[in-house]
């Protein structure tokens, strides 16, 4: 779609999910992304220096998490705190935002949770088929 040449009388088009240039599915990546939505979670609970995220998110590498970290920030999510501290301290929490799509977050993983045996059921099934 070509920019507009006044953006007073543009009309700015309905978020399509399913349409490939639709800006919301960038936040979108960024909120459901692997990393994404576990740092939500726990920034539900209280705010957390990076290195206790990184030891609580198992798997994780420093730069997968601060690539994370920083989408979420410049989404508006989580904010990032500097403590004026020899060296400094940086601790990360939610925005109000970042707190509203949290609980969203946590009742998806909730579910996934609750029926991550349903679901591994489900996948062995289907291999059985497969192989069989």
């Amino acid at each position: 779609m070509p920019w507009p040449k006044s953006t007073k009388t543009a009309r700015v088009p309905k978020a399509n999910l399913h349409s490939a240039d639709c800006p919301t599915r960038i936040i979108l990546d960024d909120v459901m992304s692997r990393w994404g939505s576990l740092v939500l979670v726990l920034l539900l609970e209280r705010s957390y220096r990076f290195s206790e995220l990184a030891y609580l998110i198992g798997g994780v590498s420093e730069k997968m998490l601060s690539q994370t970290l920083r989408r979420l920030e410049m989404d508006g999510f989580v904010r990032r705190k500097v403590h004026a501290t020899k060296p400094p301290k940086v601790e990360y929490s939610l925005s109000p935002l970042g707190c509203e799509l949290g609980k969203h977050v946590q009742s998806l993983l909730n579910f996934v949770h609750k029926n991550a045996g349903r679901v591994l059921k489900n996948r062995d099934n289907a291999q059985e088929r497969e192989a069989g």
